[in-house]
C-alpha cells in the first residue's frame, strides 16, 4: 500500500531526478510505476498517480525558475521583464499605432529572400544581444525543456506574461530570447547567402543580356586577316581609313564586331559579371 509519506517521498524523487529533464506526464508517469516496483510500493490509484506527476513536475519547474532567475544581474531581468511590460496584447494595441514592439520583433519569422528581411533580421539580433543575456545561461537545461518554455513565451500573450511571477516570466522570456538567437543568426546566414547567389545571378543575367543584344558573330577571320594584312603591305605609308578599312567588307564596322567578339569571351566576361556584381555590393547598406 502507498502510505502519504510514501508519495511524498516518491513525488520528491521524481521532481529531483525525473522532471526536471522531462515535461511529459506520460514519461514522468512511467518512471514512478518503475520506481515503484524497485521500492517494492504498490503503486497508487491512477489519479493519484497523475496527482503525484503534475506535482513533480510543478516543483521541479519551479525550481528551475528560481534557478534560472538567480542567474541573471537585477539589470538583466529588469530588461527582460520590460519586454511584456511596454509589449501590448494584440488586442490592446492602440488605433494608429503602427509601431513594432521588441517581443513582437523576436517572435517574427523571417520574410521571403530580400534586402529588406535581412536588415529586419539584423534588427532583430541587435535588439536580442543588446538583453544581454550571460553565455551558458541554459546549459544544464535539456533541449526539450528549453524548447517548451520557448514554445510558451511565444503562444502566451504580454498580459499573461505579465502575470506569472516574475522568476517564470524571466526564465520562458530568456528561453525565447536565447532560442530565438540561435534561429536568427542562422536565419541571417542563409538569408545573406540567397542574396549573395540572388546578386550574383542577376549580375551575369544582365551582362549576358546585354552582350546578347550587342554580339554579332563575325565569320570568315582568317580571310579577313588575309585582307587587311595584303591591303598593309600594299600601302604601308597609308592611312587606316584609306587602305584598311576599305580593304575589309563593312569596313570601320566590321572590325569594330571582330573585336567585341575577342573581348566578350573567357576572362574578359568573367571581369564583367564581377564589376556588375561587385556594383550591386556597393548599393548595399547594413545598421552599424
Amino acid at each position: 500500500m502507498c502510505s502519504v509519506q510514501d508519495a511524498e517521498k516518491l513525488t520528491a524523487w521524481l521532481a529531483v531526478n525525473v522532471a526536471h529533464a522531462e515535461r511529459s506526464p506520460e514519461r514522468v508517469r512511467e518512471e514512478l510505476l518503475k520506481r515503484c516496483r524497485e521500492e517494492f510500493i504498490e503503486p497508487p490509484a491512477p489519479d493519484r498517480i497523475m496527482r503525484m506527476v503534475h506535482s513533480a513536475l510543478h516543483t521541479a519547474e519551479e525550481a528551475w525558475f528560481t534557478t534560472v532567475a538567480a542567474r541573471l544581474l537585477p539589470p538583466t531581468r529588469d530588461k527582460v521583464l520590460a519586454l511584456v511590460a511596454a509589449a501590448p496584447d494584440a488586442a490592446e494595441g492602440t488605433e494608429g499605432d503602427d509601431q513594432e514592439s521588441v517581443l513582437a520583433l523576436v517572435k517574427a519569422m523571417p520574410g521571403n529572400v530580400s534586402l529588406e528581411s535581412m536588415l529586419r533580421e539584423i534588427r532583430k539580433l541587435i535588439a536580442i544581444r543588446a538583453i544581454g543575456l550571460p553565455a551558458g545561461l541554459f546549459a544544464d537545461v535539456v533541449p526539450k525543456v528549453l524548447g517548451s518554455w520557448r514554445q510558451r513565451a511565444v503562444v502566451e500573450s504580454p498580459s499573461h506574461l505579465r502575470r506569472r511571477s516574475p522568476e517564470s516570466a524571466v526564465t520562458l522570456l530568456a528561453a525565447l530570447l536565447v532560442e530565438r538567437e540561435r534561429e536568427v543568426t542562422d536565419c541571417l546566414v542563409d538569408l545573406l547567402i540567397a542574396t549573395v547567389h540572388r546578386i550574383g545571378a542577376r549580375a551575369e543575367q544582365k551582362v549576358t543580356s546585354e552582350l546578347i543584344n550587342a554580339f554579332k558573330r563575325v565569320s570568315g577571320k582568317e580571310n579577313l586577316l588575309f585582307q587587311i594584312a595584303e591591303a598593309s603591305l600594299g600601302k604601308p605609308d597609308g592611312e587606316v581609313r584609306e587602305v584598311v578599312f576599305p580593304a575589309v567588307r563593312g569596313g570601320e564596322q566590321t572590325l569594330k564586331e571582330l573585336v567585341h567578339e575577342y573581348r566578350t569571351k573567357g576572362p574578359v566576361y568573367r571581369r564583367t559579371v564581377q564589376t556588375t556584381l561587385k556594383a550591386s555590393y556597393t548599393n548595399l547598406t547594413f545598421p552599424s
